[in-house]
């Protein structure tokens, strides 16, 4: 199949679905939705897997295989297009990753047609009695079109060029006056697009029941004449500290160790401390960006464990606020927020009250799709 690139599209919002997961990423044992469906593909040898998706999912994407990743637009079309621009090949084969449940007997249907028209389509009849416009119309004339879409390149590219928005490679070649030609589609080929539907999807396993752990630490000096944040809190101090945000450390500590336990990199590819637009900020902010990202990627948080490393000023008395303040911003039980506070003995910069040292560590696991 080298003359043959997939194109797995996989940049969507999942707004239909409705869940705080977004639907590419909810666990297949142990395989976010979009790997699970590329690495069903592999079999057929491609010439190139190309996978769309957002800027901001690429950067975890990458950490999971060796595709190409193209960032999506607005809309499918548009997403397509920019997918094109890295294909090479005669023909391509495009597909959602919405349609998770590869029916291979239809895939072969399909391959087996390359070369009998501009696009192979696979298609279904409808059982069920049809009305349109309070009319009656005969089931037997319509169909219900379906991915994978076997198309030769060129034209594909060509059709989409117009400033007609299509909701699929066939219809922008008929509209062309491109030849296209059907196959036997499959009922496996459900497409996931509200939660119900999991519900219809027999080929997916349960979600894995993995425990993932992931440690941050983080230091910062002190600094005069700045206000104190810790863990989303002001504390009373004749100092703050010396950092491009607003150096709350606490909450840094936290964010490096839901990124480790994750796998998705350390808080300075996401927040670099020489981009204008971290200047000042507010650590709550970064926290709740990550939580949310976190979840988007299939993950829960199950506890987090904070020591919080000082000489000055006491702590003691801020736990429980902290704790609290902290259970808003994650959406976690306080029961699973546990606060630590000790000093270094008056050893080093810490026993000199030159700075403040935290170490966390993040305990997560994969949402089990079941139960969303």
């Amino acid at each position: 199949m080298r003359d043959i690139t997939l194109i797995l599209l996989a940049a969507g919002s999942s707004t239909r679905f409705e869940s705080l997961v977004k639907k590419q990423w909810i666990y297949i044992d142990d395989e976010p939705l979009w790997l699970f469906v590329a690495n069903q593909f592999k079999k057929y040898n491609f010439n190139k897997t190309i996978v769309v998706t957002s800027k901001k999912e690429m950067h975890a994407m990458k950490k999971f295989a060796e595709f190409t990743y193209v960032e999506g637009g607005n809309s499918r079309q548009t997403s397509l297009q920019n997918a094109l621009i890295s294909v090479e090949s005669p023909y391509v084969l495009v597909t959602d990753v919405a349609r998770c449940c590869i029916d291979h007997e239809m895939i072969e249907r399909i391959l087996n047609q390359k070369g009998e028209a501009d696009c192979i389509v696979p298609a279904i009849t409808p059982v069920d009695t049809i009305y349109y416009d309070n009319t009656n119309i005969d089931r037997d004339s319509v169909k219900l079109i379906q991915t994978p879409q076997l198309s030769v390149t060129q034209i594909l590219k060509q059709a989409l060029c117009a400033s007609k928005e299509f909701t699929d490679e066939s219809s922008a070649i008929v509209a062309q006056k491109g030849k296209i030609k059907f196959v036997a589609g499959s009922q496996k080929a459900t497409k996931l697009t509200t939660k119900d539907d999991l519900k219809k999807l027999n080929c997916l396993q349960r979600t894995a029941k993995k425990n993932l752990i992931g440690f941050g630490i983080d230091t910062h000096q002190f600094e005069s004449g700045k206000k104190m944040f810790l863990g989303g809190i002001t504390i009373e101090s004749e100092f703050g500290f010396k950092a491009h945000s607003d150096g709350d450390v606490l909450i840094h500590s936290i964010i490096d160790a839901l990124l480790g336990a994750s796998a998705l990199g350390d808080i300075g590819e996401f927040f670099p401390d020489n981009d204008s637009a971290f200047k000042n900020i507010d650590s709550t902010v970064l926290l709740q960006e990550v939580v949310t990202m976190i979840n988007e990627f299939g993950f829960e948080i199950v506890n987090i464990d904070t020591t919080i490393v000082a000489q000055k000023p006491k702590i003691s008395g801020y736990k429980d606020a902290i704790c609290a303040q902290l259970s808003k911003i994650m959406g976690l039980e306080q029961r699973f927020i546990n606060i630590k506070a000790t000093t270094s003995e008056k050893m080093g910069f810490i026993g000199r009250s030159e700075g403040i040292s935290v170490h966390s560590v993040a305990n997560i696991t994969y949402r089990d799709w079941s139960t969303l």
